[in-house]
């Protein structure tokens, strides 16, 4: 238990929590993304609930496409403190709006793919076949 009462993580645990690969945690704790993760006194990494909910902010920022660069930038911001807070809302705030772009651009794409499907199903309507895994 930490000092703060809270259970730590192994490095097995975390992984599975978090849904990063043990490769990927120790790169991220290398290159700074990540913090100081505590060592038991044998020197394996153990991991806190903070760890696990900055790795859940970490993991929201690349599924949305943030490069690593942007997520060291935001990283040293929250090491930052309070006098970061604005950065960090700048930060969030032009990868939001990136975010509402790709968005916007893959609903066009599917809306192009709709409409192929919606072209493909009229052909086979007018041939009389039924599309494969249509039942009627």
């Amino acid at each position: 238990m930490s000092a703060s009462g809270s259970e730590l993580l192994t490095p097995a645990e975390a992984v599975e929590r978090s849904g990063f690969s043990l490769d990927t945690l120790r790169y991220y704790e290398r290159i700074g993304l990540l913090g100081s993760v505590q060592r038991a006194r044998t020197g394996h990494r153990r991991f806190s609930e903070h760890d696990l909910a900055w790795l859940g902010m970490l993991r929201c920022l690349r599924d949305t496409g943030m490069p690593i660069a942007g997520m060291l930038r935001f990283a040293e911001l929250a090491r930052g403190g309070d006098g970061t807070v604005a950065q960090r809302l700048t930060v969030l705030e032009e990868h939001d709006a990136q975010v509402e772009e790709q968005l916007a651009h893959l609903r066009r794409q599917q809306e192009h793919i709709r409409a192929k499907i919606g072209h493909y199903r009229a052909f086979l309507h007018a041939e009389g076949a039924e599309p494969a895994g249509q039942d009627r």
